[in-house]
């Protein structure tokens, strides 16, 4: 009776063990199936005020298209400054497009004295394929929109690609990351950013095997320690998003010499940067000279 009884439940435990791999099983195939839509929740294209760059004024953004790979269009705002001292290309987060951005643009115009450029992703805004078809962002390709702003901003202007001070926040610093690591950079400007992609979302899901089945990467980590120029890391110390650990990881990898560590205590991670910060921002710009830093021939994207 004991040994029956016994097996009886040896068997209930092994059917609930199976079910309960079955429903793993499933969440994850279910949250590699949706690994898109969480990197890229881009939001509508009718959000935010589109009408800046219509206005007659040459303070007003003006609309740009930035031919990228596989035919994909780039739309972005110029922000031109004739007398600027600097050229600041702007990769924004990943719940942002360029009509939330004319306020903060026109901050960094001021601040910087820098003329700007700021642009979506494909998926984001008004940035179209062939036949006006939205294009799927991918890690590769969002990259490659990327490279195609930051060359387009450098010919604009009239500087090399490595005169430019690229600066991104959230996602977009795993964008400027790799772009400072490939092209180079006059500096390279990282806000609220995380070490690599999997490790954020391992952070929030940790009990899924994210940095096994994630195809979006953005390995910063790995990317900065081939970039040497010069560069600040700031984090805001209530990020609930990309914890505020990242931030001193990031900054003790890059091996260049100039470079500022500013953390954060008042801010959480969609709070705006104080003007103190910009003001930082300047006085090391103004240090360093806007000395450019060119990557070695070996160094590549795919870090």
């Amino acid at each position: 009776m004991e040994d029956r009884e016994a097996t009886t439940w040896r068997l209930i435990l092994i059917r609930v063990l199976r079910y309960a791999a079955a429903l793993y099983l499933a969440a994850v195939l279910m949250m590699s199936f949706l690994e898109r839509r969480l990197v890229y929740p881009a939001p509508p294209v009718e959000r935010g005020d589109w009408s800046a760059s219509e206005a007659d004024s040459p303070t007003a953004p003006r609309d740009v298209w930035i031919a990228s790979e596989d035919g994909v269009e780039v739309h972005g705002w110029f922000y031109d400054a004739p007398e600027a001292d600097r050229v600041v290309l702007y990769c924004h987060g990943n719940g942002d497009h360029v009509a939330d951005s004319d306020a903060l643009m026109r901050t960094i115009r001021r601040e910087l004295k820098a003329a700007v450029l700021v642009f979506d992703y494909r998926g984001y805004g008004k940035t179209r394929g062939p036949d006006d078809e939205r294009p799927v962002p991918t890690e590769r390709a969002v990259l490659a929109d990327g490279a195609a702003a930051q060359f387009w901003l450098a010919e604009r202007t009239g500087r090399r690609a490595d005169e430019l001070v690229i600066i991104g926040r959230s996602l977009g610093g795993g964008v400027a990351t790799a772009l400072a690591a490939e092209h180079g950079a006059a500096a390279l400007l990282l806000q609220d950013t995380f070490t690599r992609l999997t490790d954020a979302a391992a952070y929030h899901h940790p009990w899924l095997p994210v940095r096994w089945i994630m195809t979006n990467r953005y390995d910063s980590l790995a990317r900065i320690v081939r970039y040497q120029g010069p560069l600040i890391v700031s984090h805001a110390e209530h990020d609930r998003v990309v914890p505020f650990s990242h931030a001193k990881r990031l900054f003790d990898a890059c091996p260049s010499r100039d470079k500022r560590y500013l953390p954060q205590a008042t801010r959480g991670h969609l709070d705006p940067m104080p003007i103190g910060y910009w003001v930082a921002v300047r006085e090391m710009l103004e240090i360093s000279g806007g000395r450019n830093h060119s990557p070695t021939p070996t160094d590549r994207l795919g870090g």
